[in-house]
């Protein structure tokens, strides 16, 4: 079992930044960002396998960076030009496969306001 805790979600007006963080309790070969609007479903933001290898979703392409440091067990992601549209919670994600997490976290909000 592997507990993860996200941080760094907030207020923001748009065309700002911020980064969250997930702390995660032990070791995946694949973590990634997910995010759900209210009335929407839920959304793949952005993945990193144990090699580095990252995928984006198009609408985030070019403004988010995913990354981890898996010597502190953590996972980041950097928001950069933030829109209105981008407002979510958003949820940490951990498995084996990048196709298949079995860990989730509880879910840091962003607000990006016009």
């Amino acid at each position: 079992q592997v507990q993860l805790v996200e941080s760094g979600g907030g207020s923001v007006q748009s065309g700002g930044s911020l980064r969250l963080s997930c702390a995660a309790s032990g070791y995946t070969n694949c973590m990634g960002w997910f995010r759900q609007a209210p009335g929407k479903e839920r959304e793949q933001v952005a993945t990193v396998d144990r090699f580095g290898s990252t995928s984006y979703a198009d609408s985030v392409k070019g403004r988010f960076t995913i990354s981890r440091d898996n010597a502190k067990k953590t996972l980041y992601l950097q928001m950069l030009s933030l829109k209105p549209e981008d407002t979510a919670m958003y949820f940490c994600a951990a498995g084996s496969r990048c196709r298949d997490f079995a860990y989730w976290g509880r879910g840091t909000q962003v607000t990006v306001s016009s």
